[in-house]
């Protein structure tokens, strides 16, 4: 089978070579359809990408850093972005704009605005790269809203496996296409870095065996970890199993979240739920915060069985029973979607 490789993509074009050896280690996996070289525009390979996919159309994308903004639409469906570096690092895929950078037209692009890449299609998934932000906040003391997504999901069924996740405040976005919607993604050996409410949004997110690192903005507090938006009809908003939660920040200098509310919606009880990981000394004895006048009491928080220098016992920190945390593994999160065993 030959596939196409991307030598240039420009105006929507691109130019058509010999099929690239499928990197080492991969012959149990589908080759890739189509090749991104270091210089094209993963937009362009989207684009070219077929609609209303039934089986997976996989992206590969050679080391390097591409620049630029992207977007799956709802109708790019199966889609994968592979790596074929050595490492997550090897491929990074970026943009550096943020809710407060204007627009052409002069107008602010917004938190959702300000992804760099943004994820629509249902059954994405992602594996062996790096998505950014790049936005550098004190080259820009000017713009006071200074939230920047490196990936919005709106979809349900998405994998992210071995992927980093960089930025600042707002890092990872997970979200669906309204409240109430159910959109599911699955997150294995993942790194999420970010100061400020970095894994955010309604979505139902499970982190299984990630690093997740806070930045030291050396203020206090230093940062939130989490701001779930979950709806109070979704039991599942956020879990984090067997993860690791670092620092180079203080120690109780960084909350592991607090309750978004967006557009004051009573009806976003954030759910976050962290469990058997191991927490650093970042963490304080209260572990979560209030968001305004939304208090984090009100909200869904609980741990089970974590462990490390943050880990604590308290009124301050809510805990699972048995029998609850029996009924919030990861597969009660996922339902009837098994990512694990290739669904």
């Amino acid at each position: 089978m030959r596939r196409r490789t991307f030598l240039e993509l420009s105006a929507g074009a691109a130019a058509a070579a010999a099929a690239w050896p499928a990197p080492a280690g991969a012959s149990t996996r589908k080759r890739p359809d189509l090749i991104v070289e270091p210089g094209a525009a993963i937009q362009a390979a989207v684009d070219a990408a077929p609609p209303g996919a039934i089986s997976p159309y996989v992206i590969g994308i050679r080391p390097g850093t591409y620049l630029g903004q992207v977007i799956v639409p709802a109708e790019k469906t199966h889609l994968e972005f592979r790596g074929l570096g050595r490492a997550p690092g090897d491929v990074v895929i970026a943009d550096d704009r943020a809710n407060g950078t204007l627009k052409p037209d002069g107008t602010p692009w917004g938190t959702s605005g300000s992804a760099s890449v943004t994820l629509g299609g249902a059954d994405f998934r992602a594996r062996d790269l790096t998505f950014a932000n790049v936005f550098d906040e004190a080259a820009h003391p000017e713009i006071a809203n200074r939230q920047a997504v490196a990936v919005l999901t709106r979809a349900d069924r998405l994998v992210f496996d071995r992927v980093r996740f960089l930025g600042n405040q707002d890092t990872l976005y997970v979200n669906s296409t309204a409240a109430g919607v159910i959109a599911r993604a699955y997150f294995r050996d993942c790194y999420v870095e970010g100061d400020v409410d970095f894994i955010f949004g309604r979505a139902t997110a499970v982190f299984d065996q990630c690093r997740i690192h806070s930045l030291d903005r050396g203020g206090t507090p230093n940062g939130y970890v989490t701001a779930p938006s979950t709806d109070v009809t979704n039991p599942h908003g956020l879990l984090f199993s067997r993860c690791r939660f670092t620092s180079d920040a203080a120690p109780a200098s960084v909350y592991l979240g607090r309750p978004w509310h967006p557009g004051n919606d009573p009806a976003a009880a954030g759910r976050t739920i962290v469990r058997e990981s191991w927490i650093g000394a970042h963490i304080g004895a209260t572990a979560w915060s209030d968001f305004g006048t939304w208090p984090w009491r009100d909200a869904r928080f609980a741990e089970y069985r974590n462990y490390g220098p943050g880990a604590a016992r308290g009124d301050d920190r809510p805990q699972l029973t048995r029998s609850g945390a029996a009924a919030n593994e990861i597969t009660d999160f996922l339902g009837d979607w098994r990512p694990r065993r290739g669904g």
